[in-house]
């Protein structure tokens, strides 16, 4: 099974990655699902919650204060200018 390789950083700190099935985000056109083998994407990160469904473990909530995010070959990286993980979620592998 396909999978994403997803990457998650603030302006000044690390904050999640690891591999998810699907990443759900809000952008300055609306809202994007991305799943693996998705086309290449540049989109600027509207202020809101990312959703990330890892490929084990609970759903991923992350809220962030707008940024850019870029999808290509099954990597996802998001640029925040602020972001953090939701309570229950903890900080993935670097």
């Amino acid at each position: 099974m396909a999978e994403l390789e997803v990457e998650i950083v603030a302006a000044d700190h690390f904050v999640w990655s690891g591999a998810a099935k699907m990443v759900k985000a809000r952008t300055s056109d609306g809202e994007i699902g991305i799943l693996p083998g998705h086309s290449p994407v540049l989109a600027i990160l509207a202020e809101g919650q990312l959703a990330i469904e890892p490929v084990s473990g609970d759903r991923i909530a992350v809220d962030v204060d707008g940024g850019f995010f870029s999808v290509d070959n099954n990597r996802v990286v998001i640029v925040a200018d602020n972001a953090q993980l939701g309570e229950a979620a903890t900080a993935g592998i670097r």
